[in-house]
């Protein structure tokens, strides 16, 4: 069963999964397999982004309500159905922040500040740590959700991409333009 590099899904997961779909479409009963078997990793991708874990439960709900009910639109462009979910998340965690100008939380940890480090080619040191966390807070939404998503989540290109609604090459460029500017500020304090 050969896996797919970009979603780590065979492509058989992948047409098993769109049988799941349309069986869910015709029987709403049916999507209860897509919320079990993605519940937590939306949990966790909207949780990563809160800083409360009451809220991270009303957006997931609200998440998987508005799949449910707009499971009639989906379309199936040959990613895992996640993809979409994920879009669904980052909007409605989008939309909490604008009209509750609640702040927005980062959580993290130093082996994920050691991989910025490492993608950039700058040796990690742990005075960096207070710096980096610093330099990300500051980021733009855009530009934060792209490193929340591949440093802190690992995500592949082709997946931030997906979610993103952009191109594969529009992501590497973006996340090239990110650890530039990261760079230049890590590169202010080494000495």
């Amino acid at each position: 069963m050969a896996i797919n590099p970009h979603f780590h899904h065979s492509d058989q997961q992948l047409k098993e999964e769109l049988m799941v779909i349309e069986a869910a479409k015709l029987d709403p009963e049916q999507f209860g397999t897509l919320y079990e078997k993605y519940y937590k990793q939306i949990f966790n991708y909207v949780y990563q982004r809160m800083d409360s874990k009451d809220a991270a439960f009303d957006i997931t709900g609200q998440v998987f309500l508005k799949a449910m009910t707009n499971l009639q639109k989906y379309e199936y462009k040959g990613v895992p159905f996640a993809s979409w979910l994920y879009r669904i998340a980052h909007n409605e965690v989008m939309q909490l922040f604008r009209t509750q100008k609640n702040k927005r939380a980062i959580n993290c940890d130093i082996s994920d500040l050691r991989f910025i480090c490492e993608e950039q080619e700058t040796p990690f040191f742990e005075e960096y740590i207070p710096v980096v966390k610093k330099l990300i807070q500051e980021l733009n939404q855009d530009d934060l959700h792209m490193v929340e998503m591949r440093f802190f989540e690992k995500r592949p290109f082709k997946e931030i991409a997906d979610i993103l609604d952009i191109t594969e090459v529009n992501a590497k460029v973006r996340m090239y333009r990110i650890i530039e500017k990261l760079k230049k500020s890590i590169s202010k304090i080494h000495v």
